[in-house]
């Protein structure tokens, strides 16, 4: 079991690892990121209410067709977990005195998003029917879905940290944090899911390559553009030298 146990969290360990260190200048709070981690492991509660109520109104997946798989995956499944995990991130961690930098909305949302991850893929990798099935289950999710999960969140805290500190516009900065999420999941999901063109789960492996390097991109800019980075200051050469 413990075996498993590691197969399903060490992708999530490694990728908060890898954006936690990369918050050179101010790292957060290890409590506050607890936290939430906490909260994304929670927000399963809310995607799977939104998930009944789509299907009470009639979504459910049909994959042989394009429009159906095209609604599920994009309504049911992006819009459902992606909103929970935004409701989390706006209601609990906005608004604190720790969320002091553009990058601090990238690793809250990462932490959101590997709460909720790692739930999931404990869930996937405990669900097979055989050991070999787990392990097969767990070796693919941490090279595609678990990655997934941590660029829809970056891309999302991304533009949370831009609308943290804009002087204007600051919804329609945060709606675009969520929308980029969504239209980044469910097209992952869209080209999975659907068993019509064969040849279309490559897009999934595509649109995770795009969210990746964006990912990379804006972790980059946010460091760059950090309040709390301090500029060394230009090497002078001879000719630049002050004359006494």
């Amino acid at each position: 079991m413990w075996n498993l146990v590691a197969l399903a969290l060490s992708p999530v360990v490694v990728l908060i690892t890898y954006v936690y260190f990369n918050d050179r200048h101010e790292r957060e709070p290890i409590l506050l990121l607890i936290w939430a981690f906490v909260l994304g492991v929670f927000s399963v509660l809310p995607t799977l209410l939104f998930s009944f109520g789509w299907s009470a109104l009639g979504f459910e997946l049909d994959n042989q067709r394009l429009s159906s798989t095209f609604t599920y995956a994009f309504l049911v499944v992006a819009c459902s977990e992606e909103v929970a995990k935004f409701i989390m991130l706006r209601l609990f961690l906005y608004r604190k005195r720790a969320f002091d930098e553009p990058y601090d909305g990238i690793m809250y949302t990462m932490m959101i998003g590997m709460g909720f991850a790692a739930v999931e893929n404990l869930l996937y990798v405990f669900g097979q029917p055989t050991y070999v099935d787990s392990l097969t289950v767990g070796g693919w999710r941490a090279i595609t879905a678990v990655p997934a999960h941590a660029t829809f969140a970056i891309l999302m805290g991304y533009y949370a940290g831009k609308a943290k500190f804009a002087k204007s516009g600051k919804t329609g900065w945060l709606f675009a944090g969520l929308l980029a999420a969504v239209v980044f999941h469910g097209a992952y999901d869209f080209f999975l899911m659907q068993k019509v063109v064969p040849g279309m789960v490559l897009g999934a492996f595509a649109s995770l390559l795009v969210a990746v390097v964006l990912s990379v991109r804006a972790i980059r800019y946010h460091q760059r553009v950090s309040t709390h980075r301090v500029v060394d200051p230009p090497v002078m050469g001879e000719e630049d030298q002050p004359r006494w």
